[in-house]
């Protein structure tokens, strides 16, 4: 075990850095110091650990410049976004820091002749493995909170954004956590099923969660069953962007296009299948597609820039396949469908009319700039078709009358419900799916308490 990591530009096709994959002897001296430093943060008062942690939103801010250029040099993300990053991430560490020790806080219970509680407590050390797509935001979503919880972290970042893993675990010392309670794994891509599951054997290793393909979390959530170990899996998305017949299509076709398009069309809670109704389906379309068409493409450097690169060729190429079979299906092109010559992973934005179940655009998660537009008789056919996914992370209905919303919210099933705004992540409610789309939750009280030992105290005098 042991090879050479190569980070590229997806702007330009071209090497970016090159790191020393670890070796077993390199893994197993991490993980025992990691191990260590977890079992002495868990002594450290709760207090203590939130005012620590929150002193990470001021470093956040004072590096947001190395992290923006790391994020766009390494995934593509356009420069906005990855400022919002950086932003989003600090105020994080901000809500913890206030609310942490609250949540945390030992819960009373009145027993006659007996004094009881329930306490929330470290469970140790957890391993990490986290995706490219947000590779500040992803990681903080999850460590933040958990170091708060007094644990600590092993994080296995994906290989191509590896400079911005080793730069989350400089920054976790600098805002003054203890070295190795956040270490950044550096394993080559062909090393990582075995690492992963040796790491979740081991009685050093407390849980681990992960944000990532099915096919990813269904290893790592077989691995922990086995070892009978907690697991947190945030998987896939094909979120439902329902447009009622009541709906002002204006608005609601501008949020479409940053919901859709958002980090170039790759985030699980991008809004993918746009189940619209029959009667406002002409008008939705025709300024969906406009929006779309005037999405300017290119460097993610440049100020104004809405459309980056994919982050490697594959995942362009998925997207090809994707436009080709659903075309060859049934499905009308109205806009885009083609990579962009010349240098870079760029893809058009595309749009396909005519979709619904059995076309690939429609069933599959599409993780790139490719929208599919379903039209729906009424609204039980919205519904039908909405719950027509394997997926069920978020959902976002656009309608005239919010109370209708909810009511139709109510019968499809997903992690989120949004009315009349886009699916977005917030550090104040809990964050997850439902079906293939994973288990479990972040942020919010629900995420803070997800690597916890909920411990029951009984005391008679």
């Amino acid at each position: 075990m042991s090879a050479t990591i190569r980070t590229t530009d997806p702007v330009t096709g071209q090497p970016l850095a090159e790191y020393e994959a670890w070796d077993t002897g390199r893994v197993e001296a991490a993980v025992e110091r990691a191990h260590a430093a977890a079992r002495a943060w868990a002594r450290v008062p709760v207090n203590e650990r939130a005012t620590r942690v929150g002193h990470l939103a001021t470093i956040l801010r004072e590096h947001k410049e190395t992290l923006t250029h790391l994020a766009v040099s390494e995934m593509g993300k356009p420069i906005g976004e990855a400022e919002g990053e950086v932003g989003k991430s600090a105020l994080t560490a901000e809500y913890y820091a206030e609310h942490g020790p609250g949540i945390l806080a030992d819960e009373r219970v009145d027993i006659d002749g007996a004094e009881a509680w329930v306490a929330h407590e470290p469970v140790g050390l957890v391993l990490a493995v986290m995706p490219w797509n947000f590779p500040v935001w992803q990681v903080m979503r999850f460590a933040i909170p958990t170091l708060v919880a007094g644990n600590g972290v092993l994080l296995k970042h994906a290989s191509n954004v590896t400079g911005s893993a080793l730069a989350l675990q400089d920054l976790f010392v600098e805002a003054g956590l203890p070295e190795h309670l956040v270490t950044a794994l550096v394993i080559a891509d062909s090393d990582v099923p075995d690492v992963t599951a040796r790491l979740i054997e081991d009685d050093r290793v407390a849980a681990v969660t992960l944000t990532g393909s099915n096919r990813a979390g269904a290893a790592v959530g077989s691995a922990a069953g086995r070892a009978a170990k907690k697991s947190v899996l945030e998987l896939g998305g094909s979120d439902a962007f329902m447009v009622l017949d009541d709906a002002d299509v204006e608005p609601a076709a501008a949020a479409a296009v940053k919901a859709r398009f958002t980090n170039s069309g790759q985030s699980c809670v991008c809004a993918k299948r746009f189940i619209v109704a029959a009667p406002v389906a002409d008008a939705f379309t025709a300024a969906f597609v406009t929006a779309v068409e005037a999405l300017r493409i290119g460097d993610p450097r440049a100020r104004g820039t809405r459309i980056g690169p994919l982050a490697r060729d594959d995942l362009r190429a998925a997207i090809q396949r994707q436009v080709q079979e659903s075309v060859a299906a049934g499905a009308r092109l109205l806009t885009g469908g083609k990579p962009l010559p010349g240098d870079g992973y760029f893809y058009q934005p595309t749009v396909l009319a005519d979709t619904g179940p059995g076309l690939p655009a429609f069933d599959e998660e599409t993780f790139g700039p490719l929208a599919a537009i379903a039209v729906a008789r009424d609204d039980e056919d919205a519904v039908r078709l909405a719950n027509a996914t394997p997926y069920g992370l978020g959902l976002s209905i656009w309608t005239a009358d919010p109370s209708r919303g909810v009511a139709l919210a109510r019968r499809v099933t997903s992690g989120a419900a949004f009315i009349n705004a886009i699916v977005a992540s917030d550090p104040r409610l809990p964050f997850g799916g439902t079906k293939r789309s994973g288990y479990g939750r972040e942020l919010a009280a629900s995420g803070i308490r997800e690597f916890t030992n909920t411990r029951t105290y009984w005391v008679t005098a």
